[in-house]
């Protein structure tokens, strides 16, 4: 009866808790997921609703970077050079997000993943 408690509690506690998640905070794993289930829908996929998911998560990944930048430009150390309107596609995020090992994907946020992206591409001296 305790475990049914249990198991009953963590269903609606565990919704709640990501609900709460800062934008940038969903695991490179799950926006894998949701990215490959959005492209097998097609044209179709534009009805969803995680397209808005993925597109917020991405979003809030670069401000994180942004606002992670900034604080290192002031310190005379940033991480990478990128120009004022630093332009990337969905294609560079997804080949970021899957040149991670399959075994690593869980434990890294898209906000850290935006931040290799441009480390990677703007990177300071080139």
């Amino acid at each position: 009866m305790k475990l049914v408690v249990v198991l009953g509690l963590m269903a609606l506690i565990l919704p709640a808790a990501t609900a709460f998640a800062a934008p940038g905070d969903m695991s490179v794993a799950t926006f894998l997921v949701k990215a490959n289930a959005l492209k097998s829908k097609g044209p179709l996929a534009l009805f969803s609703g995680d397209v808005k998911v993925l597109q917020a998560e991405a979003k809030g990944g670069a401000m994180a970077y942004r606002t992670q930048l900034a604080g290192e430009r002031k310190a005379g150390r940033p991480s990478s050079c990128p120009p004022a309107k630093a332009a990337l596609s969905s294609d560079d995020l997804l080949a970021q997000m899957e040149s991670y090992p399959q075994s690593a994907r869980a434990s890294i946020p898209v906000r850290a993943a935006m931040a290799d992206l441009f480390k990677k591409r703007f990177a300071c001296g080139k």
